[in-house]
């Protein structure tokens, strides 16, 4: 079966000639050094002149002249338009962008599963859409993958800026003949419930993979069950080399998605440039999180903490997170699942706050001890909160971020980036005021409306609209609400003593 987003990734690289590859490798490089290092940018404005005695020495072999849009203030207005074509070096690095945009819409297309999953498939489009209102600035670049796996529990980086806050390191998740058998099983599952969107999955989240010495083990029974590699997202792409080579190498066979690199500080970048060259990291994002690099920090997490500590103390100096509206690093909308705890939840990407400080909204969790027990508590969830219309005993109500305004037969609503213009004109009655005033239930709206003279098919369709857009409040439940990674840990151990007693046995690492 051919698959868009992999194949698109394979013809960015495929159609392009070993020779441009390699240019691009070094025009790569150029720009890591110049978002993420202040003393190369330093050196650059100090020697404008001849700037390529300063990639000489950093080992970049492009000439800095040939793509002055890409970094020298004054040519930077060049950069989109025809004139651009006098600086080859800037062109060939946009037209390879302009490629790794395009895969990156092509993942979020292939989390389709509208004819394996209807509710599942409506509930995350839902998400999609609310997303791109709620989100602000970190909505073009979450993708929705629709399930995402922990092989660890908790993290040995501690990266200040971690917008998942990961708590401290406590084991892996062994690859043991019985481990395997369950991963190999939980895996299988969702192929089969969510079908081609499983593609989608990757290995981590409050996680870092490299934590795993059996990660590349984890991936490879993936790819063999689902067809996709799952792509890897590392901090420490040097604490065991050995195991990121082999991973990189899994890649260079059967991958089909940008692996990721988050560097901690220049140092690290420095270590990081020197163990890997230029081609070796072709398909590899550095994600540039030292505080000297131009590299916004999403409002969310330790990230949100630490500002708001600062900002307490009257010390706004201190940090310079360059938000930009970037208001979370969450980005499934489906589930996630910790392999070493043997739990699954569903989650969505929502911006950090104090009522979900990570920037990803809990709806449900539940826990399971084979791959039974995980299709079960996965259909249980998709069942209980996984709807195509309203559901009709809940309140009804906007979303709690939208302004609503009312019109004459028509209402506005606005969120951080987008606005709404919706007809109101089903009934004599606006539906808009009774669903902004968030009174009623869905059938009461409806019985109500009815009462006025309206079709109830038109009301009814008018509020799948709704609902299909997003609109619509969905977070109704207090239960996971303002949970610290630390909260959520002790609520686990208490779940897992709790099955214990009962007589459950969950999955655990040595």
């Amino acid at each position: 079966m051919t698959h868009a987003a992999s194949e698109h990734f394979r013809q960015i690289f495929d159609r392009r000639t070993p020779g441009q590859l390699r240019t691009l490798a070094h025009i790569k490089r150029f720009m890591e050094r110049l978002v993420g290092d202040m003393a190369f940018r330093t050196a650059l404005s100090e020697n404008g002149d001849n700037p390529r005695t300063v990639t000489e020495r950093y080992g970049i072999e492009v000439d800095p002249m040939g793509m002055l849009p890409l970094w020298r203030n004054s040519y930077l207005k060049f950069r989109f338009e025809p004139e651009v074509a006098t600086w080859p070096l800037a062109v060939m690095w946009d037209e390879y962008m302009r490629d790794m945009l395009r895969h990156r819409d092509l993942l979020r297309a292939e989390g389709e599963m509208s004819t394996v999953n209807p509710r599942f498939h409506a509930w995350r489009e839902r998400q999609i859409h609310r997303c791109n209102g709620e989100l602000g600035g970190s909505a073009p670049s979450v993708t929705h993958p629709v399930i995402a796996f922990e092989l660890s529990e908790g993290c040995t980086v501690g990266c200040w800026f971690c917008g998942l806050s990961a708590g401290r390191f406590k084991g892996y998740y062994e690859y043991s003949e019985a481990h395997a058998e369950l991963w190999r099983g939980v895996v299988g599952v969702t192929s089969e419930m969510v079908g081609s969107a499983a593609r989608t999955g990757f290995c981590y989240w409050a996680t870092d993979p490299i934590d795993n010495p059996d990660y590349d083990r984890f991936l490879f029974d993936y790819y063999q069950i689902t067809g996709a590699l799952p792509q890897t997202t590392t901090a420490a792409p040097l604490k065991d080399q050995a195991l990121t080579r082999r991973v990189l190498e899994l890649f260079k066979r059967y991958g089909g998605v940008t692996n990721r690199f988050s560097v901690l500080n220049t140092n690290h970048l420095n270590q990081i440039h020197a163990a890997f060259s230029p081609e070796e990291l072709m398909g590899v994002e550095l994600i540039l999180q030292g505080k000297e690099a131009l590299t916004a920090k999403a409002f969310a997490g330790r990230a949100r903490e630490r500002k708001q500590k600062l900002q307490a103390a009257k010390n706004d100096s201190a940090i310079e997170l360059l938000e930009r509206d970037h208001t979370t690093i969450a980005c499934v909308s489906g589930f996630l699942v910790n392999m070493r705890q043997g739990r699954v939840q569903l989650v969505t990407p929502v911006p950090g706050s104090e009522r979900w400080p990570l920037g990803y909204r809990i709806v449900d969790e539940r826990f399971f001890s084979s791959s039974d027990e995980f299709r079960e508590r996965l259909q249980c969830i998709i069942n209980e909160h996984m709807f195509e219309s309203p559901p009709p005993n809940l309140p009804i109500r906007f979303r709690r971020d939208l302004e609503y305004e009312a019109g004459n037969r028509y209402f506005h609503l606005r969120s951080r980036n987008i606005e709404h213009r919706i007809l109101d004109d089903v009934a004599p009655t606006s539906v808009g005021d009774l669903i902004a005033r968030g009174s009623c239930t869905a059938s009461e709206l409806v019985v109500r409306v009815i009462a006025d003279g309206a079709s109830a098919l038109a009301v009814a369709d008018l509020l799948d609209q709704l609902y299909a857009a997003g609109v619509i409040e969905e977070d109704l439940d207090d239960s996971f609400a303002g949970q610290s990674s630390e909260r959520m840990t002790s609520r686990i151990e208490a779940a897992k003593d709790a099955a214990s007693r009962a007589g459950v046995d969950h999955a655990d690492s040595t």
